[in-house]
């Protein structure tokens, strides 16, 4: 029988900050994935001299290829704080409409594993990022409502995900 391991918040503080001391920080800082991080370079530079958000972005590939730093780059390089959540996490509708609606300005949203989304957040997510608004139905049945809420903060923020 296998045993989880015991980790006391101390140690995931100084997990945590060996990992942020070990990623790289900058596109320069990354090594290896020339091709992507010129590509990454020309869409900051472009969006930094527009003073707009990165477009939405989504990487994909096998498990440490380094999507998570990329993530964290980007947020780096446009000056921006990021938010991370995993699609699995994000159970309902409600779950996604409360992290889109918590986003600050210039605010980077990573969703980890994004291809592991149920329908129905993946119906509520869409919409956000191209319209920046969340499309909400409240209750059920013939009595039920749709219910458009924009998303002020959110034509500043760049939503990026991953899949595997």
């Amino acid at each position: 029988m296998s045993q989880g391991r015991t980790i006391s918040s101390e140690a995931q503080s100084e997990e945590l900050q060996l990992d942020r001391a070990l990623r790289p920080q900058r596109l320069d800082d990354l090594i290896g994935q020339d091709r992507v991080r010129e590509n990454l370079r020309i869409l900051i530079a472009a969006a930094k001299g527009r003073q707009e958000p990165l477009e939405h972005t989504l990487f994909y590939g096998p498990p440490g290829l380094g999507k998570t730093t990329l993530a964290h780059i980007i947020a780096n390089e446009m000056g921006a704080n990021i938010r991370i959540t995993s699609g699995p996490s994000i159970e309902r509708a409600g779950d996604l409409a409360a992290i889109l609606s918590n986003l600050h300005e210039k605010e980077v949203l990573f969703i980890d594993e994004c291809h592991r989304l149920g329908k129905t957040v993946e119906e509520i997510l869409y919409p956000a990022m191209e319209d920046f608004a969340l499309d909400l139905v409240i209750g059920q049945g013939p009595g039920a409502r749709s219910v458009r809420l924009s998303l002020p903060h959110c034509h500043r923020c760049a939503l990026a995900s991953r899949a595997n």
